[in-house]
C-alpha cells in the first residue's frame, strides 16, 4: 500500500459513498485506475466492507468504562460466554500483566455498570476505570500507516 492508496482510503473513510469519479479527481487518476486500486484493497482484505457508523442520541446518558479482570483459568469458558452474551461489552482484549483481560463496556446507568462488574467479580478479581472523555481517537486507517 502506497501513499495514493492511503489517500483513497482516507477519502472513503470520510465518505464511503463517494463516487469513484470524485475520488479520481481528488487523487489525479482516472476512474478505472481508482476502481482497480479499490478492488485490489478489497481483494487484499484492507477494505472489509462498508459500514454504518451510528452516533449515540445526545439526550441519553452512557457510562463507558474499562474493566480489568484477572480470570480464574478454570472459569475462562464461562467468562467468554458472559462476554459474548453481554450487550454492554464493546470489546475484550486478552492482555499481559497483572490482569488477564481488559474489557471495554458501555452501560446506560451506573446501576447497570455495577451489576456487570458484580457478574465479572464472580469469575475473578476486577479493577474498573470509568472513561471521562476520549481526547485522542485514531482509527484503523491511522494504525495502518505505522
Amino acid at each position: 500500500m502506497d501513499d495514493l492508496d492511503r489517500k483513497i482510503l482516507s477519502l472513503l473513510a470520510g465518505n464511503a459513498r463517494m463516487p469513484v469519479k470524485e475520488i479520481a479527481e481528488q487523487v489525479a487518476l482516472t476512474s478505472p485506475a481508482v476502481s482497480s486500486r479499490i478492488h485490489k484493497m478489497e481483494t487484499d482484505g484492507i477494505i472489509g466492507g462498508y459500514t454504518v457508523v451510528l452516533n449515540r442520541p445526545a439526550d441519553r446518558l452512557y457510562v463507558d468504562a474499562l474493566i480489568s479482570l484477572s480470570a480464574v483459568p478454570s472459569r475462562r469458558d464461562e467468562l467468554l460466554s458472559l462476554l459474548q452474551n453481554s450487550r454492554e461489552v464493546l470489546q475484550c482484549y486478552h492482555v499481559t500483566g497483572e490482569y488477564t483481560f481488559l474489557i471495554k463496556v458501555s452501560c446506560g446507568s451506573m446501576a447497570q455498570l455495577e451489576h456487570l462488574i458484580m457478574q465479572f467479580q464472580t469469575l475473578g478479581r476486577t479493577s474498573t476505570q470509568i472513561i471521562l472523555s476520549t481526547p485522542v481517537s485514531h482509527g484503523e486507517l491511522e494504525a495502518m500507516q505505522l
